[in-house]
């Protein structure tokens, strides 16, 4: 049986731009590169919990927290919550647990947060495992929302947004759906959406990841394999991921391949550093 290496808990204030935060989050020792892991949107930290049955990562330092405004971090103003203030927790949160150089795992709106982080500074990223994170205009099939389906009350917008999404046909929906109201707050909904689909229309997201210097992978799911950038990805020399039994949330759907890949990835990066 595979050891386990128990994730300890932790909390950490902070101030980003002006605004109060409590960072909730998992961490153990180990040696070699750190594993960063940002969870997606209406998800938490503990979709990486599993980190400790890994027999290829169990040497590794890992480190996994809750946005603000998600799971059981706490943030004084949701409104602010936004991508680019999510980069400056993200850079807060490193710098508190003294990390310098990592491997990141990003999924959805983590993998977008990991995308900026990493075109910030790419001489710290050893390897970096984007979960569809938005790339393109097209992935904005959850966020774009906030404006196909808008609403003035963020309780009643979240309400019919879980409704829509767990009722749709894809593998993890209805999984994902039923735990949204107890992992977001309402009222953080619209900034993030809204941030997230201006930087997929207007950030260029594509050729920034096509450039980062690192080793990368594109994970996506089987029922979202007629992406239109997938073939410009492979081209640009991005290993692609496709999960079996899966669409948007390998996490929920196939994390025994979710995590050989995140493995198979990590490994060769490190031989290779």
């Amino acid at each position: 049986m595979s050891p386990v290496r128990k994730l300890e808990r932790f909390t950490l204030p902070l101030t980003v731009d002006a605004t109060r935060v409590e960072v909730s989050g998992l961490h153990r020792g180990g040696t070699g590169t750190p594993l960063v892991f940002l969870h997606g949107f209406g998800s938490t930290k503990e979709d990486y919990a599993d980190v400790v049955q890994q027999e290829r990562l169990a040497d590794c330092p890992v480190l996994a927290y809750d946005a603000p405004g998600c799971g059981a971090s706490n943030c004084a103003e949701l409104g602010a919550v936004s991508i680019p203030f999510l980069v400056s927790v993200a850079e807060q949160v490193l710098k508190a647990r003294q990390i310098d150089r990592f491997h990141v795992v990003g999924h959805s709106m983590g993998g977008l947060t990991a995308l900026m982080l990493a075109d910030g500074d790419p001489g710290r990223v050893a390897s970096f495992t984007n979960i569809e994170g938005n790339i393109a205009p097209e992935d904005c099939f959850l966020s774009r929302q906030i404006v196909t389906h808008p609403h003035d009350d963020p309780h009643e917008f979240l309400a019919r947004f879980a409704e829509r999404v767990g009722g749709s046909r894809f593998y993890g929906g209805a999984l994902y759906a039923s735990s949204l109201p107890h992992k977001v707050r309402a009222e953080a909904v619209r900034a993030i959406f809204e941030s997230m689909v201006d930087l997929s229309d207007h950030g260029k997201l594509l050729d920034r990841f096509l450039g980062l210097p690192v080793a990368k992978m594109f994970m996506y799911g089987e029922q979202n394999n007629t992406l239109s950038y997938l073939p410009a990805l492979a081209e640009g020399g991005v290993e692609l991921a496709e999960i079996e039994h899966c669409a948007h949330f390998p996490m929920y759907s196939n994390p025994p391949q979710m995590w050989a890949r995140i493995a198979d990835l990590v490994s060769r990066a490190d031989a290779d550093s």
